[in-house]
């Protein structure tokens, strides 16, 4: 078949969700794998449905993620006469045929076959009216589609690259609709053209197209195509195994991007719903690439699970240069209004230095601003817990204006330097280093975890870290009264 030459095809018609990026991304680690040619190709024949935006979003997606595509964005919709084309070839060979029958029979035979408990398949009702009625009703201007003819015995095969041989009976396929009345084509008649003016030698797709994969060989074999190879990645199911949906969280890219994960933690987390790379878990792009190939991808449905791709992120966060992660978290600082951008001088500098003290000890970048905000603004208010562990022992107050009267005068006011200070000091209290550390934090922060403390308080500088010190002893005798 020559070189691998594959497709990712996502309808414009909402966000790109996790499913169809994961079927995006194993098409393009098959293509770069194979040195072949991945191709994006937009399906947007549903007119109704379709929308320019979700276009544009599906690209800033796919570029985000950094899944870039060697030949496209190809368009179904300016393709309609090549569609119309094909679909009257198979009407001059006999093929396919024109089928006059009204919505509301069609509706009616729907029903009965609800009623008796059967599938609908249409009964071939129009297939074999003669030639002067079809010139009758066309003289009328009745509305009709086009259907293929689909054979009445036998069964088609598909060799199916994941799931090996899977059969249909032909019986179970009825005479689908391939132009429909408006003149537009069905997905299954234009997918199959598509594929063959591409050129594509792989079809990798989601499970749920392997029922569409039965018409379409048929469709291919009337219009004297060749076969592509195809293979159908496994489900993606929610944690209790049901269809994945909005109320197990996020589930499109773009919610991923506004929650504060990194394209190559989703990256990495999708390519291991359903692939089995091996023992490893944190892998690049370029290492799936060399290590990617269907016999390793699974049959059975992969398990959607949010606590290990935030897992996943966090170890990226510690991954990247701290630049790179500075500029990719700055629009969530700004968000939550802790900075408005640009910065310069000064400001610059200390966001780098924030940034740097935060990161490894959040999951995600809307975390880090989180974690942040007591570096930009007063804290008004401490952590429950903490109050009641650090805050409500005895002497805590004299002991935080002891720590305010210390730092006053430490020099140089450095790490090295407070650390020390405040380790004699609790040797000349008495009392452990946690003892005096541990309320230092809750005060100048509100709250018991972060990075350390002495790299706080030298962020926080001399005079911010005071004050705080002073009003948090202040607020535990006024508590205690």
């Amino acid at each position: 078949m020559g070189s691998v030459r594959v497709r990712f095809a996502p309808s414009p018609t909402g966000e790109l969700h996790i499913g169809g990026a994961r079927t995006a991304l194993f098409n393009y680690l098959f293509a770069r794998a194979s040195e072949g040619t991945f191709i994006l190709r937009i399906d947007d024949t549903d007119l109704e449905r379709s929308r320019a935006d979700y276009t544009e979003a599906l690209l800033e997606a796919m570029r985000w993620l950094g899944l870039d595509w060697d030949e496209g964005p190809y368009f179904q919709s300016r393709h309609l006469e090549d569609y119309r084309s094909e679909a009257n070839r198979l009407l001059e060979e006999g093929k396919a045929y024109r089928c006059f029958c009204t919505p509301e029979e069609l509706a009616a035979g729907r029903e009965r076959a609800r009623k008796s408990g059967k599938p609908y398949l249409y009964p071939g009702t129009c297939r074999e009216l003669p030639p002067e009625k079809i010139e009758a009703r066309l003289q009328e201007g009745l509305s009709h589609v086009l259907r293929l003819r689909i054979p009445a015995a036998g069964e088609t095969v598909v060799d199916d690259l994941i799931r090996g041989e899977v059969r249909f009976s032909n019986r179970d396929l009825d005479d689908f609709i391939i132009i429909k009345s408006n003149g537009q084509p069905t997905y299954n008649f234009a997918s199959v053209v598509d594929d063959e003016t591409l050129k594509i030698t792989d079809v990798i797709r989601a499970e749920e197209h392997l029922s569409n994969t039965p018409r379409q060989q048929i469709c291919l074999e009337a219009l004297g195509y060749r076969k592509p190879r195809y293979a159908h990645v496994p489900m993606i199911l929610a944690p209790d195994r049901s269809k994945l949906s909005k109320r197990h969280g996020a589930t499109s890219v773009e919610e991923f991007r506004s929650g504060g994960y990194l394209p190559e933690a989703l990256i990495n987390y999708m390519a291991l719903l359903g692939w089995s790379p091996g023992e490893e878990e944190i892998i690049p792009l370029s290492t799936m690439i060399a290590l990617f190939s269907l016999d390793r991808v699974n049959k059975t449905a992969a398990i959607y699970d949010t606590t290990k791709l935030t897992w996943m992120n966090g170890q990226y966060m510690r991954l990247i240069p701290p630049e790179r992660l500075a500029a990719e978290a700055l629009p969530f600082y700004e968000a939550t209004g802790l900075l408005q951008a640009p910065l310069k001088g000064e400001a610059e500098a200390y966001y780098q230095r924030v940034a740097a003290a935060v990161h490894d000890r959040v999951r995600t970048l809307a975390e880090m601003a989180d974690a942040s905000t007591y570096f930009y603004r007063e804290v008004d208010s401490y952590d429950a817990k903490g109050v009641k562990k650090h805050f409500q022992k005895e002497g805590s107050a004299a002991l935080l204006r002891r720590a305010a009267g210390l730092l006053q005068t430490v020099e140089p006011f450095t790490l090295d330097s407070i650390e020390a200070a405040y380790r004699s000091l609790s040797e000349e209290l008495g009392i452990s280093a946690g003892r005096l550390i541990h309320p230092t934090r809750l005060a100048v922060s509100g709250r018991t975890m972060g990075p350390g403390l002495f790299e706080i308080i030298v962020l926080l500088g001399r005079e911010r870290t005071v004050d705080r010190l002073t009003r948090a002893a202040l607020w535990i005798e006024q508590e205690q009264r």
